[in-house]
């Protein structure tokens, strides 16, 4: 496959994806995202399942049912209703359904603590895990956009999450990109999600006036208030994180979690460390109740 051919098809793919994170409480169709591409919609959907692997509609379904399930832990003063329509369901029915049928449990038997079961084995966590983060407290700020070259990538393999770091490194160091600030997007909670499903994304803060090229993309984390934690640890400790930012710190925070993903700036990424530690604040995005 011809460079230009690879950056095309990855750019339509990577397009596509920020679109439908963007708008998934909207009713997201296929001509649209034909049209953002200015390609046919059969050219899209098969450039889309080729390079995703999974039919388009799956993984919007996908998208909105994860989002949906970590709202119903952390959103516990906006009604089942308000949920789904902030993930794309017009039909209150239709949303108990789908969510049913991928979580095995209704909105409300999940949000009154089946999702204890659900993710008890995800992470094999102790009981009273969240105990070591006490005393963490975020600070409360509000971040402008940020515009970021970046990788995306299925999966949390640490040994594969480590290469694709090395490449982005590597693609700064050959288009004169000095000390950009490293940035992880996690699209997913981690004890609901499994770690070979996640979408994480590897990404350098860049110039607005950045051109992206091969299968190097471009994107804007968005404007928002954000709950900022500043965490020290080693591989894997970052899920027991987000674990209790998500379970245990929002509930009670006064605060509602958005469907915006959260992501870590790294100061040290324990992807490129040799012993695996890292040094970052982890931005979630908020808002006031």
């Amino acid at each position: 496959m011809k460079k230009d051919t690879k950056h095309i098809r990855a750019d339509i793919v990577n397009k596509s994806l920020n679109y439908i994170y963007k708008y998934i409480d909207t009713n997201i169709n296929l001509e649209e995202l034909a049209k953002l591409n200015s390609v046919s919609k059969y050219h899209f959907l098969r450039i889309f399942k080729e390079e995703v692997g999974e039919n388009l509609f799956e993984r919007i379904t996908a998208i909105r049912l994860q989002k949906a399930a970590n709202l119903l832990i952390t959103n516990k003063y906006s009604t089942i209703s308000e949920i789904s329509q902030l993930c794309g369901y017009s039909s209150h029915t239709s949303f108990i359904k789908a969510f049913k049928k991928r979580f095995f449990y209704t909105p409300t038997q999940w949000r009154k603590g089946s999702y204890k079961i659900f993710t008890k084995d995800k992470l094999n966590l102790e009981e009273k895990f969240y105990e070591e983060f006490k005393g963490l407290e975020p600070k409360i700020k509000v971040i402008p956009k940020k515009t970021c070259a970046y990788i995306r990538h299925k999966g949390y393999d640490a040994a594969l999450l480590s290469k694709l770091w090395q490449r982005l490194l590597g693609f700064a160091y050959e288009n004169g990109i000095e000390k950009s600030t490293q940035i992880g997007i996690y699209h997913d909670n981690t004890t609901i999600i499994p770690y070979k499903d996640c979408n994480y994304i590897a990404a350098l803060e860049v110039d607005t006036n950045f051109q992206p090229i091969n299968s190097i993309s471009k994107f804007e984390v968005l404007e928002s208030l954000y709950a900022v934690f500043h965490y020290k640890g080693i591989y894997g400790d970052i899920c027991k994180l987000i674990s209790y930012v998500y379970h245990y710190w929002m509930p009670e925070s006064g605060y509602e979690a958005k469907t915006l993903p959260a992501f870590a700036i790294y100061h040290k990424n324990h992807y490129l460390e040799e012993h695996d530690n890292f040094d970052l604040d982890f931005y979630v995005p908020i808002q006031v109740v």
